[in-house]
């Protein structure tokens, strides 16, 4: 097998969570941790990614020595994972070694073991942003077995529920094909055990009880696909804390999902606004994908642009550079589209989703239709009476290969589907599936996907087998990975509902 591939694959996952996995409340002598009030505003510093302030409050506190450890961590952790600084994890990893050695040599404890874990799944959430796959897979697999020792030895003991919810959800979303690769790390995951887990401790009476509420809804978002019930949860967190940036930046990527563009906006405005702290500069990059959606060109390359100069990983620049080229083809622009179109071709890697779908997309020399790709981009952000509208001019002579005829259709169900037109959703998503046969477009596998859902919520629970199964089925197409991992998601709920 393709190792690289599958350490992609985990990452995908991993990554899903770890900007908001740490937000830890500390540790205690019981089951129901607390900070105290001068550790929960160094707290309250770090969870709003402003490390300096937190660590210039940290100096100043005595409190308990635990707890200032993993705020201290937590503080540092944050910081490469947004920052991507490769030199300054090499000073905090020996950071990581020095209080893991520390912990080990104290009596093991529910507490201890916790934080160990937590530790470990830190560690190797920052190998995976670096690069560093093999390490990665190492810590968080030793993340794995103190979470399950702890869950053996202190069955009560609340917070490792969080923990333990986690990596099940993580390693849960690991397509099929790679089980076994988990196997042989001793690993099994299941997103509807993490979910179990993290819901437990939602409904305790913890100070975790928060921060496992926002790990729900964003798996319940990136994970299960109920982006509606997962911006909405998170929106209610937001009212408690609306000027935390975090929740924020997840409340954009979920409205976004949920073709809420508008509201995503408005979510941007607001980081804009609350800029001290670590810069964020993924927010252009999602900024780029809303004004792209709602027609806004000329704004979506200066974002895209913006993003492309200051973000220091490699990620999602090619598919930046890509959708650069589509602004300027929809702006009837050829020349700069094909020079960003080139340069896409040669810039950064495949590894992200949105990368290889551009990759995938940059190997047909010819630009993409372009009536299909406005009906696209306005389906996606919300923009149904402009995509209904440009649906309208579409005549036969405007589908010339089959390729279109095929994403045509498709289009019509998706926006069906948006607009709550279920039955005519269905009859186009079929067309779509039937016409895409085993070309390596990924129209018939979402097709599938999106009629296993429908049959899921009107209970029809034979259906949905059967649309989730069929959506594994296809051969390899642009977002295999996480179309398979979806539809297996929902395969394990369905088989727990008949058990």
């Amino acid at each position: 097998m393709n190792r690289t591939e599958t350490i992609q694959t985990i990452r995908k996952a991993g990554l899903i969570t770890c900007l908001f996995l740490f937000s830890i409340n500390g540790i205690a002598s019981d089951s129901i941790w607390q900070f105290d009030p001068d550790l929960q505003k160094a707290y309250y510093f770090v969870i709003t990614l402003q490390p300096e302030k937190a660590n210039e409050y940290l100096k100043k506190i005595n409190t308990n020595e635990l707890h200032k450890m993993y705020v201290q961590t937590l503080s540092e952790t944050l910081k490469i994972l947004i920052t991507e600084d490769h030199k300054g994890f090499v000073e905090i990893e020996e950071r990581f070694k020095t209080r893991i050695k520390y912990l080990e040599s104290l009596p093991a404890s529910a507490e201890t073991i916790f934080l160990l874990a937590e530790l470990n799944l830190q560690r190797g959430f920052c190998y995976l942003n670096l690069g560093q796959e093999v390490n990665a897979v190492m810590s968080i697999r030793k993340a794995y077995q103190l979470t399950s020792e702890c869950l053996k030895k202190y069955p009560t003991f609340i917070p490792i529920k969080k923990t333990s919810g986690a990596i099940q959800v993580m390693i849960g979303s690991v397509p099929e094909k790679y089980k076994w690769f988990m196997s042989l790390l001793g690993m099994k995951g299941s997103v509807a055990t993490g979910q179990r887990q993290l819901t437990e401790l939602r409904n305790s009476k913890s100070s975790l009880n928060q921060e496992a509420t926002i790990l729900f809804f964003t798996v319940k978002g990136f994970i299960n696909q109920e982006f509606k019930e997962a911006a909405e949860g998170i929106n209610v967190c937001l009212k408690e804390q609306p000027d935390n940036r975090l929740l924020l930046f997840i409340g954009v990527n979920m409205l976004i999902k949920d073709g809420r563009s508008e509201e995503a906006l408005a979510l941007i405005h607001q980081i804009d606004i609350q800029n001290q702290g670590l810069p964020v500069h993924y927010i252009d990059y999602l900024r780029g994908e809303v004004l792209l959606q709602r027609g806004d060109y000329l704004k979506s390359i200066e974002s895209f642009q913006r993003f492309i100069k200051n973000y220091p990983s490699v990620s999602f620049k090619k598919d930046s550079y890509f959708k650069i080229a589509l602004c300027y083809w929809l702006l009837d622009d050829p020349t700069p589209a094909k020079i960003n179109f080139d340069k896409a071709k040669v810039t950064g890697s495949d590894k992200a989703e949105p990368d290889k779908y551009a990759a995938k997309q940059l190997e047909d020399p010819a630009f993409p239709n372009k009536k299909l790709l406005k009906v696209r981009f306005s389906t996606d952000g919300g923009y149904y009476k402009e995509a209904t509208a440009m649906l309208q001019t579409i005549t036969p002579s405007d589908l010339i290969s089959t390729k279109d005829k095929t994403e045509y259709y498709y289009r019509k169900a998706r926006l069906a589907h948006r607009t709550g037109e279920i039955s005519v959703a269905k009859l186009f998503y079929q067309q779509s599936i039937d016409m895409t046969k085993n070309n390596p477009w990924y129209f018939g596998a979402n097709s599938a996907l999106q009629l296993g859902y429908i049959a899921k919520d009107q209970k029809d629970y034979v259906n949905a087998k059967k649309y989730f199964e069929l959506a594994l089925s296809f051969p390899k197409h642009e977002y295999k990975n996480s179309i398979d991992s979806k539809a297996r998601t929902e395969l394990e709920w369905l088989n727990n509902i008949k058990s």
